[in-house]
């Protein structure tokens, strides 16, 4: 999988293809990117601008974000689940 890109150069090789000077698949090609990626990237800044529906970048970083603590919170309950059941069991054997 190639490097991901920094957000500058995204938002520069967007500004390129808006231009309209090149098509699009010569502008990924002069920077060595694929089309369909600049497509996308061009896709999100709409998004980003509120040109078009869809989840901002923020918004999509806030799911991520949400969805990994989601995980780890449902891990740590079973967790606790279990030691619950294992102390419970531990407690009423008698001594």
């Amino acid at each position: 999988m190639p490097a991901a890109k920094s957000p500058e150069f995204r938002r520069r090789a967007v500004e390129l293809a808006r231009l309209g000077e090149k098509p699009i698949s010569q502008i990924a090609k002069d920077l060595g990117i694929a089309e369909s990626g600049l497509r996308r990237w061009m896709k999100q800044a709409d998004i980003d601008e509120g040109a078009k529906d869809g989840l901002t970048t923020d918004e999509r970083a806030e799911l991520v974000r949400l969805r990994r603590e989601k995980r780890v919170l449902e891990m740590e309950v079973e967790i606790l689940k279990r030691a619950s059941a294992y102390f419970a069991r531990e407690n009423v054997l008698p001594k």
